[in-house]
């Protein structure tokens, strides 16, 4: 049993940089998303989630706590290394969704309905057909 002292809060651990850190990822993020999902668009069935996930993200009127869950989540997924590498046929983006299904999931009442509208005019965009599910 932990006495109230040791007990961690959520929020509560940040590294150093605190706000810093979470700028550079969002740069990170905002730098390389796009790229990584036209790779990935025909391999994540929830590509439409992801993006509005992304501009959830992006959203400055998106609490700080989400937009860190988020882009958490998508930093993961565009790191060039990762649990299982992308590249293994069927299983290589497993890892990837399953991070973003439980980020998702996890703050879809921040995800707006013009979040959600951003992310169908974006995978509308003849300039990002290669984003669409083949399937719509």
């Amino acid at each position: 049993m932990s006495s109230n002292s040791d007990e961690v809060k959520f929020g509560e651990i940040q590294p150093p940089e605190g706000r810093s850190f979470q700028d550079a990822r969002e740069r990170s993020v905002r730098d390389k998303f796009w790229n990584k999902a036209r790779k990935a668009a025909n391999k994540i069935p929830m590509m439409d989630d992801v993006v509005a996930a992304y501009f959830c993200a992006m959203d400055p009127n998106t609490p700080t706590k989400v937009r860190g869950t988020l882009l958490g989540a998508l930093a993961y997924f565009i790191m060039p290394i990762d649990m299982i590498p992308d590249f293994l046929a069927l299983v290589g983006f497993g890892d990837d969704i399953a991070v973003l299904s439980l980020a998702i999931s996890t703050v879809s009442a921040h995800i707006t309905d013009a979040h959600k509208q951003a992310a169908k005019n974006a995978l509308a965009d003849p300039a990002n057909a290669d984003l669409r599910d083949e399937n719509e």
